[in-house]
């Protein structure tokens, strides 16, 4: 019954939101659309609950060669960035919900460079998704009103005492440059489902829970071309 009301409430907001992202997106991102240059942050879940397995391989092998595929198809001219969290534990909790580095700045001409960084680093720790947004929004993206694109790849929740729905919530009163994409992958838990698809929702992006390798390398394939057909459920 809580989750019902606060999804009404979700879903009301994120309405009157979308609205007023949708004005602020045509008048600014029609330019930028056509020239195919809104910068992009991807940002890789490297916990410890990547190493788990789904068809006979670890999630992270399965991340990790769909992203490397999907990386030599994205034009040069598309600034793209990367992220990735969990990777480290740390001495107390605090240090390790702090386990997020930009490990490739937002370039074009990096596209050889980024899965060679990606090696160096191996799924070990938390979960901090709400951190690697706001490190992401506030100091990764250059800081000017211009549509940004976040790809937030993740195959569970917030698990840093922290809400990403409550920090995109805050953020559209000010903010209506950002748009997150959000790819689960393999979450049943619902109530990380629910703080996930208002995550992307209330920025006017979409929520895709994927089973497969198949369905992951399409929705990665869909997150940088909306004319892709995508065989994964959509979370609405």
């Amino acid at each position: 019954m809580r989750w019902l009301l606060i999804s009404f409430i979700f879903f009301s907001l994120s309405c009157m939101a979308q609205e007023a992202y949708r004005v602020y997106d045509y008048h600014n991102s029609l330019g930028a659309n056509l020239r195919g240059d809104i910068p992009t942050v991807f940002i890789l879940d490297y916990s410890n609950s990547m190493n788990e397995r789904i068809e006979g391989e670890t999630k992270f092998n399965i991340l990790r060669r769909c992203f490397d595929s999907l990386v030599t198809q994205i034009p040069d001219e598309v600034p793209v960035g990367v992220r990735v969290y969990g990777h480290r534990w740390g001495f107390t909790n605090y240090d390790a919900c702090r386990a997020s580095n930009m490990i490739e700045g937002i370039n074009k001409y990096n596209r050889d460079i980024i899965p060679d960084v990606l090696s160096k680093y191996r799924p070990r720790g938390m979960t901090p998704i709400t951190y690697s947004l706001k490190e992401t929004i506030e100091n990764d993206f250059p800081q000017n009103r211009t549509p940004k694109h976040i790809v937030l790849v993740t195959d569970g929740g917030e698990n840093c005492d922290e809400s990403p729905c409550e920090y995109v919530m805050n953020l559209i009163k000010t903010r209506r440059d950002i748009k997150i994409d959000v790819i689960a992958i393999n979450i049943k838990n619902h109530d990380d489902l629910d703080q996930l698809t208002c995550t992307a929702n209330v920025t006017s992006g979409k929520l895709y829970n994927v089973d497969t390798e198949a369905q992951l390398m399409n929705v990665l394939e869909r997150s940088m071309n909306s004319k892709k057909q995508v065989n994964a459920t959509i979370v609405r």
